[in-house]
């Protein structure tokens, strides 16, 4: 298949970005760079591997999984079925992340998934440390190498539970921060998203019947593991924002919330109210 035929294939399977992606495909299965390939664009490339990634993105399964690894803030990722493709929507959570963890900061991710947030977050504060955390081991396996991959293993701890069953952070001690990108879709939602959501991993998308699950557990149970002056991150819906304030208010925590690139609202940022911050 030439450059030119996996454009057009692409574009008639409704792939918006079809020229950039394939360029991306190519380069990857054929061992090119992308300045060898302007001047190969009229070549046959006769890959078995390539032609079946074409196949495979023309059904829409994501372009992510296909080549096995996307990028994210300043890292790269390895990414499987197993986890959520990282996205830029939630890069907004590690910039502030990044901005606002105290100096030497003991942190811990919660739905870690690939371990992106922890392991960006984490290589650009090389003062702080973090534990991650998310209910299945073949997840935390993608997450373990990454963090080598990104040369923060050093820095980051690993462990398998169910984060709506918080008793097991008894054993952690407290941290500075609590991170997270929960589950945060309407369950009745699930079924209605994009098609190529339909690949990932559907415990990292369903937040409960309204969305919130996550939000309500880890607000209301997980504040006492928090340091005098900690704090929590989370990434939510773009619809979410009066929800999780209200949610932050019942249990003593100030919320402010931080759009995203696209103008969304995407992060709150939850500090202790100072009857509560006394009681740390």
């Amino acid at each position: 298949m030439t450059y030119n035929e996996i454009c057009m294939a692409l574009a008639n399977a409704e792939i918006e970005n079809n020229r950039g992606e394939a360029s991306m495909l190519i380069c990857h299965f054929c061992g090119i760079n992308q300045a060898e390939l302007l001047m190969r664009r009229d070549e046959d490339f006769d890959s078995p591997q390539l032609k079946e990634a074409v196949e495979k993105r023309i059904a829409h399964y994501p372009l992510q999984y296909i080549l096995g690894y996307w990028e994210f803030c300043h890292e790269t990722y390895r990414v499987t079925e197993d986890t959520l493709i990282p996205r830029q929507d939630t890069e907004k959570l590690v910039e502030l992340a990044v901005k606002l963890l105290p100096a030497d900061a003991r942190f811990i991710d919660l739905c870690t998934g690939s371990g992106c947030v922890a392991i960006s977050t984490l290589a650009a504060r090389r003062d702080c440390r973090a534990v991650a955390v998310d209910l299945f081991e073949n997840t935390l396996e993608v997450a373990r190498e990454n963090a080598e991959r990104n040369g923060v293993g050093d820095r980051l701890g690993f462990i398998a539970r169910d984060v709506l069953l918080p008793e097991f952070m008894e054993e952690l001690g407290k941290f500075d921060c609590i991170i997270s990108n929960p589950p945060y879709i309407e369950s009745r939602r699930i079924e209605l998203l994009d098609e190529e959501l339909s690949f990932e991993p559907e415990a990292a998308l369903d937040g409960g019947d309204d969305g919130l699950d996550f939000y309500r557990v880890i607000i209301g149970y997980y504040g006492k593991f928090l340091s005098e002056n900690g704090t929590m991150l989370f990434e939510i819906g773009c619809d979410q924002a009066k929800a999780v304030s209200a949610i932050s208010a019942n249990h003593g925590f100030r919320c402010e919330v931080f759009k995203d690139y696209g103008g969304n609202d995407r992060v709150a940022y939850l500090t202790k109210l100072p009857s509560v911050q006394n009681q740390a």
